[in-house]
């Protein structure tokens, strides 16, 4: 069995460890970080993950642009994205549910758990 290999793209430094931390010891997964959409969308274009935990609300290049562009380079089109976000409201919902991501995942997250719903949301068992 491969190991997975997950890209991580958040602009908040403490996120990216912390996440990084969790499915590395929890999951064994390899991991990939950026800290723009830019710089993620440059690391996908090479690395090919296996998946995409993206933030939502990032300075420059937001994560609902960075997915877009994700998504319409053909390297990166099937690349499954799961959406990090700490605003989860019925606008949102609407917004995401219209979204080809394999999910959402909210913040706050405790570490066992974002690597339970990772493995659900991307059927991974």
């Amino acid at each position: 069995m491969t190991t997975k290999r997950i890209l991580i793209i958040d602009d908040e430094q403490g996120i990216r460890k912390v996440i990084e931390i969790s499915l590395r010891t929890i999951a064994g997964w390899e991991v990939l970080l950026a800290e723009s959409g830019s710089e993620g969308l440059a690391i996908a274009q090479i690395e090919f993950p296996d998946a995409i935990l993206l933030d939502v609300m990032m300075p420059g290049m937001d994560g609902i642009t960075t997915l877009q562009q994700i998504q319409a380079h053909p390297a990166t089109s099937m690349i499954p994205v799961i959406l990090l976000t700490a605003k989860i409201q019925t606008s949102e919902q609407r917004q995401f549910s219209s979204l080809a991501i394999a999910g959402v995942i909210a913040k706050p997250f405790k570490a066992p758990d974002l690597v339970k719903q990772m493995r659900s949301l991307l059927h991974w068992n």
